[in-house]
């Protein structure tokens, strides 16, 4: 049970660290309508929440399909899922969000659609690479159902504070400001980087060991 609570916890940091659902909250409301009431926030937050925790459990059902597709192996996906990490985690900390927000064409055309919540604020933006390696490196790591479980619910809480965070970004946005956003995503870029070394490190191990 200790354990169990052990891995829940870190791999609920993970998640909302690399989710960073204040600043997608940030970006999602730069993409819809200034003048958005909140029952329709909070009908693009509900299906940004759904969109992610179906993508959620595709990728925990089918990663391994596509790492054998491809003929990727375990350690090797480590230290590419941490590189990709690590340059998030960089991007964040600069306060760059390239890697998640469309082409100023890209958001013209975007905001054209009636729904944005499933793409691009469901994916990519809050459901990227970044969440898809890590959620393939955890589900390599899984031994026993309990394992599974602490994945999936620390997914779900995850995904029910996204759903929070976005329902009430318009009033998160009033009382952070723009500085306070930007603090915390670059706060959440530290953790990220943190978590990436770790990735790229026990890669590396794995691998060098294999090769001796």
């Amino acid at each position: 049970m200790e354990n169990f609570f052990s891995n829940f916890l870190q791999q609920g940091i993970t998640f909302f660290a690399i989710m960073d659902p204040i600043g997608v909250s940030a970006m999602a409301l730069s993409l819809l309508s200034h003048d958005i009431t909140k029952s329709e926030i909070n009908r693009v937050a509900r299906k940004s929440t759904i969109t992610i925790i179906v993508a959620f459990f595709v990728v925990l059902i089918g990663g391994d399909f596509i790492l054998k597709l491809f003929g990727i192996g375990e350690n090797s996906l480590n230290v590419m899922g941490g590189i990709i990490l690590l340059l998030m985690a960089i991007s964040m900390v600069n306060g760059s969000t390239e890697g998640k927000k469309p082409t100023k064409e890209e958001g013209k055309d975007l905001k054209a659609h009636e729904d944005l919540s499933v793409i691009p604020i469901g994916i990519p933006i809050a459901f990227g690479t970044g969440l898809f390696t890590t959620i393939v490196i955890f589900k390599h790591q899984v031994e026993t159902a309990s394992d599974l479980l602490s994945i999936s619910l620390a997914f779900l809480v995850n995904a029910f504070l996204f759903y929070i965070t976005l329902k009430n970004s318009i009033y998160i946005k009033k009382y952070l400001g723009l500085t306070g956003q930007n603090i915390i995503t670059k706060l959440m870029g530290l953790i990220v980087g943190a978590i990436s070394v770790q990735f790229i490190v026990s890669g590396l191990i794995k691998l060098a060991q294999s090769y001796m």
